[in-house]
């Protein structure tokens, strides 16, 4: 039979961090720090408006772009939080943030065009940019410098091809975040080159002691920044798949463009519940939004401070809810430490080197779990380390 696969698609690696979640399900007892999701449930004003508008028989398509109500929230929730103005015409609800990201890379990437990213970073955004027809570049982001990407090192990655950086702070699995003077340094270099910028803000709520600063804010860069969020992390809605993107005026209609065709608009029923999320949290100022935070900090010091004993060097992250601790003290790879610590003491964690070449001697905690979990965790870790 002849082979009907795409040549591109079946080079593609299956996700680092997806093997580890099938290996973890098989395991009686195993307790998982891999899993990238809040442990909190939907609120429950929010759960209640979404079953209020199926009682009422609202399961129909919406507009392509979204619900008029819920494009003007969006608007008024980036105006409130991060001091951002966008226009509710040129805003795009879209099936979570990794839509989002998908429709963006498609949109404006040429065939060869080179895109940067951070590494190490998310999983999915160098098969997107190959799925794109790009090629994409990683520029490593050293534990010296916090994880934070260095201008000097994207100036040096730049090359006549390269098209788009994209950005992903607070990061995936890092955790590390980005202040305004290290962002105006990246800044001069995408000006200078006229670069894109493709900046993924997911985790824009959950930062510890700075304020998230988008890259958009600074001056001359919103015109050249497409920004994504979503509603997944930062308000507990992962399985309502529902993100947004918010583009200058040319890429927002080529954007919309591919959305009405393949996906034509998100679930009526998650549109709902993200109207109930976003007015009530203009109207309490946040507070479930702020009391999670609060849990993650909490949660967050107590994982720094269990790596220090265990004696695995990390950088303290500043936003999101991972720790990145390098295990090359003991003497093993980020894949061997994970396969042996599940195996051995029945811990889950996610190598490094799922998320790019440069986390290779580092593992991902997600401390996205409840304190007793996460105790009884690193109790199995410390037991590990000193046979290592």
């Amino acid at each position: 039979m002849r082979d009907f696969v795409n040549k591109k698609t079946k080079a593609l690696q299956p996700s680092g961090i997806r093997r580890f979640f099938d290996i973890v399900q098989e395991t009686e007892g195993a307790i998982s720090l891999g899993v990238g999701e809040p442990d909190f449930v939907t609120p429950w004003s929010v759960r209640a408006a979404a079953i209020a508008s199926l009682q009422r028989g609202r399961t129909q398509y919406t507009a392509n772009r979204g619900m008029k109500e819920l494009l003007e929230l969006i608007a008024r929730y980036m105006e409130a939080r991060f001091s951002l103005s966008f226009d509710p015409a040129h805003i795009l609800v879209t099936v979570g943030a990794s839509e989002a990201i998908d429709l963006t890379l498609r949109a404006c990437t040429e065939p060869g065009d080179e895109i940067l990213l951070p590494d190490p970073s998310y999983v999915s955004y160098a098969p997107c940019v190959t799925l794109a027809d790009g090629i994409p570049v990683r520029v490593e982001c050293r534990e010296s410098d916090g994880f934070r990407l260095a201008p000097e090192a994207v100036e040096k990655a730049i090359t006549p091809k390269t098209k788009a950086i994209l950005l992903t702070y607070p990061n995936n699995p890092t955790g590390a975040v980005m202040d305004a003077q290290v962002l105006s340094g990246l800044a001069a270099v995408i000006e200078k080159h006229d670069l894109l910028v493709i900046s993924d803000e997911i985790y824009a709520e959950l930062t510890y002691g700075a304020k998230h600063v988008s890259v958009a804010s600074l001056p001359g860069m919103k015109d050249r920044t497409v920004l994504i969020g979503g509603f997944s992390k930062a308000f507990a809605m992962t399985g309502w798949r529902l993100g947004f993107v918010c583009a200058p005026a040319e890429i927002d209609e080529a954007i919309f463009k591919i959305h009405q065709y393949t996906i034509l608009c998100a679930p009526i029923t998650s549109q709902y519940a993200a109207v109930e999320a976003l007015r009530d949290g203009l109207t309490d100022n946040f507070a479930s939004v702020e009391e999670m935070r609060a849990s993650y900090d909490r949660r967050r010091r107590f994982t720094a401070e269990a790596l220090r004993r265990a004696g695995l060097p990390c950088t303290e992250p500043g936003g999101a809810f991972y720790a990145f601790p390098s295990v090359r003290k003991t003497g093993l790879t980020g894949d061997e430490f994970a396969e042996r610590l599940l195996r051995e003491e029945k811990v889950a964690l996610v190598p490094g080197s799922a998320f790019g070449e440069f986390g290779f001697g580092n593992v991902r905690i997600s401390y996205a779990t409840d304190l007793a979990s996460l105790s009884e965790a690193f109790e199995r870790i410390f037991r590990f380390v000193k046979k290592n």
